[in-house]
């Protein structure tokens, strides 16, 4: 039992030698290659990361972590971050379309009375009947009291009131 565990040392240690050497000889050219095609120093650390923790897994299946293959584990990892990257834009897109075409099928004059309200006011009022968070909820998102929550809400919905009630009367003047 004992020369298994020499051995299965020695394996061990065989592969974490060849991990590092590989690492040693990669981390910097791979890290620059991710650099200059993605936005962010951040990205291109995740994705190297990514690309030796793969490269490690790969270590246990006895394949030879070469320069070349470690910057084909790096392209694969590339093309699935573009991917992600550009599944997500396409979601965030959809989503504000959807978004837009809700404002847009509500009455224009609503949309409009909420832009002229005070943005804080406007985004309590907001998370309070889109989102649909309550006095306590809003407090702890955006580090006011509920009381304080509770007053802007009660001045956005008296401001959108009067708002709305002041085009009325101008859309009124005008038809008539």
């Amino acid at each position: 039992m004992s020369l298994q565990t020499e051995q299965g040392d020695r394996v061990e240690s065989g592969r974490q030698e060849h991990f590092l050497a590989a690492h040693a000889a990669c981390h910097d050219k791979v890290y620059r290659y991710f650099r200059r095609r993605t936005d962010s120093a951040s990205t291109a650390e995740d994705l190297t990361a990514d690309v030796f923790r793969i490269a490690w897994e790969k270590s246990s299946q006895d394949q030879e972590l070469s320069v070349l293959v470690v910057f084909g584990i790096a392209r694969n990892v590339l093309r699935n971050h573009y991917r992600s990257s550009l599944r997500s834009m396409n979601l965030t897109q959809q989503l504000e379309r959807q978004r837009t075409h809700e404002l847009d099928s509500d009455d224009g004059e609503v949309r409009d009375a909420l832009d002229r309200l005070k943005p804080e006011d406007r985004e309590v009022l907001l998370m309070t009947y889109w989102d649909g968070f309550t006095s306590a909820e809003v407090s702890d998102l955006l580090d006011f009291t509920a009381t304080a929550v509770r007053m802007r809400l009660h001045r956005a919905r008296k401001q959108l009131s009067n708002l709305l009630r002041a085009d009325n009367i101008t859309e009124d003047a005008s038809n008539e």
